[in-house]
């Protein structure tokens, strides 16, 4: 048969149209477009922060500091 040409897509997208209707759809593109647009801040935010908290330290830097911020050294042992 080959590949789809564009009556095939319209006759399908009609179909579409009539079984879920025209006002689910435009809701089902406006959330898509939302978790797009949600997803590409997120992905700016992430560059702009740097190294991730759940990404491990690189080779050859040192680890967290084990104790809490505020925290001292003393204070972690008398507990």
């Amino acid at each position: 048969m080959g590949s789809w040409s564009i009556w095939h897509w319209l006759v399908v997208l009609v179909v579409v149209a009539l079984i879920f209707g025209t006002k689910k759809l435009r809701n089902v593109g406006e959330d898509l477009g939302s978790a797009i647009k949600s997803f590409r801040k997120g992905m700016q935010d992430g560059d702009a922060q740097g190294q991730l908290k759940a990404d491990p330290p690189a080779p050859g830097q040192p680890g967290p500091n084990p104790t809490a911020p505020g925290e001292s050294k003393s204070e972690r042992a008398d507990s």
